[in-house]
């Protein structure tokens, strides 16, 4: 959990942007990547007729939300929270960052911190729920040194390429940010 102050450093051009029609040839590249695959749920080989309805669901569902990441002019990624339950006050998130260049330790925490904030003050829901493999190390170190919580494991819980993987819960819960937020500086990214 983060202890003290934490600043990045240089301020970089980090922003999200709602996805729209004209990113889907680019989501459905990323997507397709190994190294962006190898910690999802699914390898799936996308066509550009799919992608046109993905996302026409995506739009009729006001459950699902989707941000483009640019790093400058670049965009490089998808941040999304979905699985929304009003009723308890919750959702889930995930992102990745398809640009290898343009992955940075500041860029995940400004994206984390940001998110966290989106979630809590101004959807004003009480829990936000990460999902990550178990042996993605690096985003369960991130996600705990964002003052995230690891809830339990879910054993051999995804079957992919013919093999069971374990998967990480983590969650953050308004309470917890509130306290978290007084003690860290980041760059924040808008979600509009």
């Amino acid at each position: 959990m983060i202890a003290g102050k934490f600043f990045m450093g240089v301020l970089s051009d980090y922003r999200c942007r709602k996805l729209c029609i004209d990113d889907l040839e680019n989501v459905m590249h990323w997507r397709m990547l190994p190294h962006v695959t190898q910690f999802m749920k699914t390898d799936p080989i996308l066509t550009l007729e799919g992608q046109h309805e993905w996302f026409d669901n995506l739009s009729s569902n006001g459950e699902v939300f989707q941000w483009v990441i640019h790093v400058g002019e670049n965009p490089c990624g998808v941040i999304s929270l979905d699985d929304f339950d009003l009723l308890n006050k919750r959702c889930t998130w995930g992102y990745y960052v398809a640009e290898k260049s343009l992955r940075s330790f500041g860029l995940s925490i400004a994206l984390e911190m940001s998110i966290y904030d989106y979630v809590f003050n101004k959807l004003k829901l009480n829990k936000i729920i990460g999902e990550s493999f178990c042996i993605n190390t690096a985003a369960i170190k991130m996600h705990e040194l964002c003052g995230c919580t690891t809830e339990g494991i879910l054993r051999q819980h995804i079957m992919k390429n013919g093999q069971l993987y374990d998967i990480c819960i983590q969650t953050m819960l308004a309470e917890e940010w509130s306290r978290i937020n007084v003690n860290i500086e980041y760059q924040h990214i808008d979600f509009s």
